[in-house]
C-alpha cells in the first residue's frame, strides 16, 4: 500500500488552514475577560483555543491564502493576531469600566484607601471596583457571554476571512473611538452613587458654615461611609442594568469591527 506524499505547498496550505484561525482565536482568548484572567493557566487557554480551532476549522471559508512559510504568511499571522487581540480588548473595556466606576464611587465615599488584589489581572485595585468586577463576571457567565464571544469570534471569519488585508484604517479608528466607552461606561456605573454622595457632601458643606466648630473630619467620614455603603447596596440593580447595556454595545461593536 502506497502512502501519498504531500508536497511542501500542499502541506503549508493544510497547516495554514489550522494555524491562522488558531492565532486569531488564541489572541482573543488571551486578552478577553474571564478567559484571559490571571487565574486561568496559559496552557488551558492554549488548549481551549486549539480545541475551538479544530471544531470550527471545517466550517470556515478557505480563501487563496499565501504559503505559511513566506513573508506574506508572516503578514497574515500578524493580521490574525491583531484581529483577535482587538476583539478581546474591545470586550475587556467593559470590565475595565466597572473597575473605574467602582474606583470613582470608592473615592467619593472614603473607601479609596481599601485596595485588594484583582483576580483578573493580579494587580491591586479598589475593593469596591473588584466587587463590581466579580458581579459583572457572574452576570457575564449567567448571560452566556462566553458562548456569545466564541460565536462572534467564529463568525468574524466570514466578515474578515484569513487574508493579508486584516483590519483597515476605518475599523482601527472605530476601535480607538470605542476606547472612550471606558470613561462613559464608568460614569454610567458610578453616576447614581456619585450623585447621592455629592448631595451628602453639599449637606456637610452647609453644616460646616452653620457650625464652624464642628469637626467634619471626625463626623463626616463615618457618615459618608455609611451612606456610601447604603448607596452601593440599593444600587446593585442599576449597576446590573448598566453592565448589561455595555455588554450589548460591546458585542454590537465586535460585529461592526468584523463585518
Amino acid at each position: 500500500m502506497l502512502i501519498p506524499v504531500l508536497e511542501l505547498s500542499e502541506l503549508q496550505t493544510w497547516l495554514g488552514a489550522l494555524f491562522w484561525p488558531f492565532v486569531r482565536i488564541g489572541g482573543c482568548l488571551m486578552v478577553a475577560p474571564v478567559f484571559g484572567a490571571s487565574y486561568v493557566p496559559r496552557r488551558l487557554r492554549l488548549l481551549l483555543a486549539a480545541a475551538t480551532t479544530l471544531l470550527v476549522a471545517p466550517l470556515l471559508p478557505h480563501g487563496d491564502a499565501a504559503p505559511l512559510l513566506s513573508p506574506a504568511g508572516a503578514l497574515i499571522t500578524l493580521q490574525q493576531l491583531l484581529i483577535g487581540v482587538a476583539m478581546g480588548f474591545a470586550l475587556q473595556l467593559v470590565f475595565d469600566a466597572l473597575t473605574m466606576g467602582g474606583q470613582l464611587l470608592a473615592n467619593g465615599m472614603g473607601l479609596g484607601f481599601a485596595f485588594n488584589v484583582d483576580p483578573l489581572r493580579g494587580v491591586s485595585t479598589p475593593a469596591l471596583g473588584q466587587l463590581y468586577v466579580v458581579l459583572g463576571t457572574l452576570t457575564f457567565l449567567a448571560l452566556n457571554g462566553h458562548l456569545a464571544l466564541i460565536t462572534t469570534l467564529v463568525e468574524s471569519f466570514r466578515g474578515l476571512p484569513v487574508s493579508e488585508a486584516g483590519l483597515d484604517p476605518e475599523r482601527l479608528h472605530a476601535l480607538a473611538d470605542w476606547g472612550g466607552e471606558l470613561f462613559s461606561g464608568a460614569l454610567r456605573v458610578a453616576l447614581p452613587g456619585v450623585t447621592a454622595l455629592l448631595v451628602i457632601n453639599l449637606a456637610f458643606g452647609v453644616i460646616s458654615r452653620a457650625a464652624p466648630a464642628l469637626n467634619l473630619f471626625a463626623v463626616g467620614l463615618p457618615v459618608t461611609l455609611v451612606f456610601g455603603l447604603s448607596v452601593v447596596m440599593y444600587g446593585m440593580s442599576s449597576i446590573g442594568g448598566a453592565f448589561t447595556q455595555l455588554l450589548n454595545e460591546a458585542f454590537a461593536m465586535l460585529q461592526r469591527l468584523t463585518a
